[in-house]
């Protein structure tokens, strides 16, 4: 079996559940090792391991909270002490928030743009100087940043800052061969997106897609791993919905 990314090595944030977890995974498949990042649960973080392991791959379990820079350079330290480099970085992590704006309160608007927009700053500037040339990076941004929904504004913004970052990143690192992407995934089943929805409104949401459905975590892997793959190597600065054509 051909492993793209065979001796390659790869940080990815908030990979212990959902979106992050089947993205570390597909890249382990494709021969890539995995730094698979987490704060609060290491079980499911070893998890994520073991599959890599039985896919043939190598990984390691970090606990790092990237919305401290400290803390971000933890996992480039792991990486480059366990596999002596780093070649690809995909930001992940992050948290939701669905709310009005006249009810976020200053320690949750605080929070959102903390872990979504300063954990992704951290981690390309870590990678501005650390990543190895020919290096790719991924940011996960949401279809939230095109829809306008009400309840989004707090998400969109940090959202919105991710995409101009990641952007802005390709421009001052592509010299040296890396590519920097964005992935804005429309709804996905994962806890994260399901957690206090109704059926009526995931349904609602499902059939904003041409196909009916929301997406799965495995549809925005494979879309992030052809994003750091040999074949994308002149694609950078781009944002790719992935979103069944929901935006």
């Amino acid at each position: 079996m051909i492993k793209p990314l065979k001796d390659k090595v790869a940080i990815v944030t908030g990979s212990s559940r959902g979106i992050g977890a089947e993205i570390a995974r597909t890249l382990g498949s494709a021969g890539a090792k995995i730094i698979v990042n987490y704060i609060f649960n290491r079980k499911a973080a070893e998890a994520v391991c073991a599959d890599i392991t039985r896919a043939g791959s190598e990984s390691l379990a970090v606990r790092a909270d990237v919305s401290h820079p400290a803390e971000a350079r933890i996992l480039f330290d792991a990486a480059v002490g366990r596999f002596n480099r780093v070649d690809i970085l995909v930001n992940n992590a992050g948290v939701l928030l669905s709310r009005k704006i006249a009810e976020i309160s200053d320690e949750e608007f605080d929070r959102v743009l903390s872990v979504n927009t300063k954990g992704v700053f951290f981690a390309l500037r870590e990678a501005a100087t650390r990543l190895a040339d020919g290096g790719r990076v991924v940011s996960l941004s949401s279809t939230v940043t095109r829809l306008m929904l009400p309840n989004y504004g707090a998400y969109a913004a940090s959202k919105g800052a991710v995409e101009q970052l990641t952007r802005i990143f390709a421009s001052e690192v592509g010299e040296r061969g890396i590519t920097a992407n964005i992935v804005s995934p429309g709804p996905v089943n994962t806890e994260m997106f399901t957690t206090g929805k109704s059926e009526e409104t995931i349904k609602r949401m499902a059939n904003m897609s041409f196909q009916g459905r929301v997406g799965e975590p495995e549809d925005i892997a494979r879309v992030v791993l052809f994003l750091v793959s040999d074949e994308a190597s002149w694609i950078t600065g781009q944002n790719i919905s992935v979103s069944g054509g929901a935006a």
